[in-house]
């Protein structure tokens, strides 16, 4: 069953007038469960289209569907509704001293309607998509467990359940003896493991995984792959990966140039 589909996915920046395209054209789909690659050297666009897929940035043209829900039409609603003050009441509000609550007071329905559309696409993120970056991304002041678990906790997901899951998933991760670990006590690949089990946390239908070996050593590469393969078939969750990284695409089952 497909989860995702792209079609006609084009992102352009720019740069003093200079348009840039980063991603030009894309036309991909994936199916759940797959353990996929995204290859190319540095700046060939596979960090955009990552960001793309994961609601982290809007596509200039085309459509992204997962699970039948458009990134791109949601993101054309937060457009839609961004204040734009037209020339005129830009000159009045610069030549008077009418206060800024009422600037606000004007912009309020537009202001209330894009925070409503970009709540949906942050509850679609949160329910729908685990990231695993190349940086980790932890909390320093939390430990392995509270990292773990904080995606569930902003779900609303009971303590009880909570414990559960975070036990099952370090136990997965080989760290359930590090619950209370803060990543400062933490290796490099162990702080990724912690990553790799937070992004699984809240059950998503796939990850999106950053360069995720980029910093680690042959040996952690190794068995970060073999942990997350496993938990690819076991959770039936879809894996796209970033890499230009050999062990990574040595270990993909579908490899995206």
């Amino acid at each position: 069953m497909k989860v995702i589909e792209i079609k006609n996915v084009t992102k352009v920046y720019n740069d003093s007038e200079v348009k840039v395209h980063a991603v030009n054209g894309v036309d991909l789909s994936f199916e759940e469960g797959e353990f996929a690659a995204i290859v190319g050297p540095s700046g060939s666009g596979k960090t955009t289209l990552l960001n793309m897929l994961g609601g982290l940035d809007n596509p200039t043209e085309g459509d992204i569907f997962i699970n039948n829900f458009s990134v791109s039409e949601i993101y054309a609603e937060i457009e839609k509704h961004r204040s734009r003050i037209s020339p005129l009441l830009k000159t009045i509000f610069r030549i008077t001293i009418i206060p800024a609550v009422i600037r606000g007071i004007i912009n309020f329905p537009k202001t209330v309607k894009r925070m409503m559309a970009e709540r949906k696409l942050i509850d679609f993120r949160l329910n729908n998509i685990g990231f695993v970056f190349q940086s980790y991304n932890l909390l320093p002041v939390l430990t392995a467990k509270e990292n773990t678990e904080l995606v569930m906790q902003m779900q609303g997901t009971s303590k009880n359940l909570r414990d559960k899951r975070v036990r099952e998933l370090l136990n997965a991760v080989g760290l359930g003896d590090r619950l209370d670990s803060r990543p400062s006590r933490l290796s490099g690949g162990q702080q990724q493991r912690i990553a790799v089990a937070r992004a699984l946390a809240s059950k998503p239908r796939f990850i999106l995984a950053d360069e995720p070996t980029a910093n680690l050593d042959s040996k952690t590469t190794e068995n970060l792959l073999e942990i997350m393969e496993k938990l690819n078939k076991k959770e039936r969750v879809t894996f796209i990966f970033s890499t230009h990284d050999a062990r990574v695409v040595k270990k993909a089952r579908r490899i995206i140039t």
